[in-house]
């Protein structure tokens, strides 16, 4: 008996020690693979097809740009699984679209599926190791290999993303985009530069093999590869020249004057986008853009911004604040407004509403709400863990929420807003006051490989980032039952990283992302280079709207993204075209291109496919924003939204608005003037984003779960529309 049990323990013993063995293994990534490097599929687009893609309807011809110039439509902000986000994205274990998605495959689809003119791969440079990165360029370059440089179908930009989140006001910046101009050895730097790693730490050993063993599945054994791949590069030294560094390292800039820095190191062709302005999802409660303006401009490399993307629309200076700050600079809950409910107000209404239904005396109730509304505005991005056992579909509402804007980022933060940005002026050096003065440009941020997703609003689980964000999000993510009748404190530093995501609203503020537009005279990638730098380009929602803004002043005709001086009154001039309606299915160039094979792969067989028949351009806008002139200067009255604004004639296949600035000679102050072009309303997904059902009274009583149902795209009417770049007039 005793040899029986020294046998069963010694049994154990070896049971035990090859599942730790098995564990370490795979956590290693020893089961996985790395991806296959791939090369795009298909050949270049004939030429005749991208003419005949270019032409306008005859009757529209009057509206083109008299500049010799034609509109391309890219997209510069695409993520691929190289990105670890995107990776986990395809995971089974999230209900993604499993398998990897290279950059070959972004390639073929915006050659095919979206049908582009150009592009940029922006993956995470926090994750990109030597590996990635000569696997990046090696795919990059194959995507242009296959076309004529001089006069491409299709061009693509070297890049990636520096994903900087501070977890204060203070701390935090954002994520902006770099893309470089040129592809040849010695204009590439040798490693991107990447953001701190914050709230990202990488799973131990242990932990990832554990995770790679019960998840059961290869995709996820890859994973581990790409993990240890990642948890073996070294960080290199902060400071010091960027090129007498190992090539083995990742490059790291903590603010955005390093990653300047750093790109007048290397010295190449490099522009920064900012994008993701207002997307409360990682900028924290009070995010504002004045201190980006005052230390961290970089006019040499940011000259554009994004404003529309997969994420939502950043363009307005809304009326709304996450909480106010008071006269001894303690922060404070601001009251709701008929246009915005601050999340604050509605913690201490759901504590109010608990405390009387147990029973309280009213004035114990009262006291636990305004310790609730202040515990909230005390925790910042912690500020929903404040009140314990939350239904997220009824209890919050549209808290926090832009009412009224067109697809809206979510807990929009306005002090990141393209209108806010362009308004301030920075008074340091009085003799030298400084501003902003960005392009506007939109993108997808799609992270499935897919360039210019939003040709067609559907299949809302391949064409957006919905697509397993929320198990992502909420694993391991347990939310209390307990109803309790008093909020908590919650030091943010100490809250669980995760949780931070209100993932079950956000799932609702999913689009298919804008495009940019590009005024250039040839398709070449110096041609678009240089329309980029111009700021002759505009953003659109997604249709390929054809916007012209031009002035006319004494100075003479100058287009959209222009600076000019003058002493008298501008005439503004706005000319647009509607986007063409479009044909199920794919042409049939694309088909014999890629095979129906790929093609149902790639693009779920819809691509980018123009009928004849142009949608209706409803009204043209013009914003004017007149930045301010003295410190402190109040906004809300320097930003007019619309100052003016032109119903088209009903069945134009275009139309035109031309109007005098008859204020501004005797205004003494410059101008900022933009146009949007605003298209008939369409079904969109997401255009509800809460899809709120409302009571008698007008209240949001419950929200709709958008993105857990396959068969749900989420549609709602929406006004597609192209904003062009600003015009900068300044008073001589």
């Amino acid at each position: 008996m005793k040899t029986f049990f020294k046998s069963l323990g010694l049994g154990a013993v070896i049971v035990v020690g090859c599942l730790l063995l098995a564990i370490y293994i795979a956590g290693t990534g020893r089961l996985g693979n790395f991806d296959p490097v791939t090369k795009p599929t298909g050949p270049a687009v004939d030429h005749a097809i991208i003419q005949q893609r270019q032409q306008l309807p005859a009757s529209t011809l009057t509206l083109g740009d008299k500049a010799n110039t034609e509109i391309l439509f890219g997209d510069l902000h695409v993520h691929t699984t190289y990105s670890f986000d995107a990776f986990t994205l395809s995971l089974p274990t999230t209900n993604g679209n499993v398998g990897s998605h290279p950059p070959a495959d972004a390639c073929d689809f915006a050659r095919y599926c979206s049908a582009l003119d150009f592009w940029s791969i922006n993956d995470h440079a926090e994750q990109i190791t030597p590996r990635i990165w000569s696997e990046t360029i090696d795919a990059i370059r194959a995507c242009n290999d296959v076309t004529d440089s001089s006069n491409p179908d299709l061009v693509a930009f070297l890049g990636w993303e520096w994903t900087q989140t501070g977890q204060t006001p203070e701390t935090h910046f954002g994520h902006k985009n770099v893309v470089l101009r040129d592809l040849g050895d010695d204009t590439i730097p040798i490693r991107p530069i990447a953001a701190p790693v914050q709230g990202m730490p990488i799973p131990g050993t242990m932990v990832r093999g554990a995770m790679a063993l019960l998840a059961n599945d290869q995709r996820t054994r890859d994973l581990m590869k790409y993990t240890q791949d990642l948890e073996q590069t070294p960080r290199c030294e902060l400071n010091g020249s960027v090129r007498d560094r190992a090539t083995n390292c990742i490059e790291i800039a903590e603010d955005p004057n390093m990653l300047f820095d750093k790109l007048d190191q290397w010295g190449m062709e490099a522009m920064v986008i900012p994008h993701g302005t207002t997307w409360g999802i990682y900028s924290p409660p009070g995010t504002d853009w004045r201190k980006q303006l005052a230390s961290y401009r970089g006019a040499k490399y940011q000259n554009l911004i994004e404003i529309m993307s997969g994420h939502g629309n950043s363009e307005r200076y809304i009326d709304n604040q996450a909480y106010n700050i008071d006269a001894n600079g303690n922060r404070v809950c601001p009251a709701e407004t008929p246009s915005y409910l601050p999340a604050c107000q509605q913690a201490g209404s759901i504590i109010q509403q608990r405390c009387e239904a147990a029973g309280e005396p009213a004035t114990v109730c009262e006291q636990r709400a305004a310790d609730a509304r202040q515990n909230y505005v005390d925790a910042g991005r912690a500020g929903h863990l404040t009140v314990p056992g939350v239904d997220m579909w009824t209890q919050w509402r549209d808290s926090g929420q832009c009412r009224d804007c067109f697809l809206p980022t979510f807990n929009y933060r306005r002090r990141g807003a393209a209108q806010y940005i362009l308004a301030m002026t920075d008074f340091s050096e009085p003799q030298n006051p400084q501003r902003f003065n960005l392009g506007f440009i939109a993108a997808s941020d799609n992270h499935g490989a897919r360039p210019g997703t939003g040709y067609k609003q559907l299949d809302i689980k391949r064409n957006t980032d919905i697509n397993g964000l929320i198990p992502v999000l909420t694993a391991g993510n347990t939310r209390s039952a307990e109803q309790a009748a008093e909020s908590i404190k919650i030091n943010l530093a100490d809250a669980n990283s995760q949780r931070l995501a209100e993932a079950e609203r956000f799932n609702s503020f999913w689009y298919t992302g804008g495009l940019v537009a590009v005024h250039a005279p040839a398709r070449d990638r110096h041609a678009i280079w240089d329309a980029l730098q111009r700021k002759a380009v505009y953003a659109t929602s997604g249709p390929r709207i054809k916007l012209w803004f031009d002035v006319l002043s004494d100075a003479g005709e100058a287009p959209m993204g222009s600076t000019v001086e003058t002493a008298s009154n501008p005439t503004l001039r706005v000319r647009a075209l509607g986007s063409f309606e479009q044909k199920p299915g794919c042409p049939a160039y694309a088909t014999a291109a890629l095979g129906e094979q790929r093609l149902g792969q790639l693009c779920g067989n819809e691509c980018y496919n123009p009928s004849n028949e142009v949608r209706p351009i409803t009204r043209l806008e013009i914003v004017r924003i007149r930045p301010q002139q003295y410190p402190n200067e109040p906004l809300d009255s320097l930003i007019e939204d619309p100052w003016r604004s032109y119903n088209c004639p009903a069945g134009n296949r275009g139309c035109e608005f031309t109007i005098e600035d008859d204020e501004f000679s005797g205004a003494g102050r410059d101008a900022i003037y933009y146009a949007r072009a605003i298209e008939a309303p369409i079904p969109t997904m997401n255009a509800d984003t809460l899809g709120c059902e409302y009571n008698e009274q007008g209240v949001c009583i419950r929200m709709r779960d958008c993105g857990n149902n396959p068969s749900d795209d989420c549609l709602a009417p929406a006004e597609h529309r192209a904003w062009s770049s600003p015009i900068f007039i300044n008073a001589k």
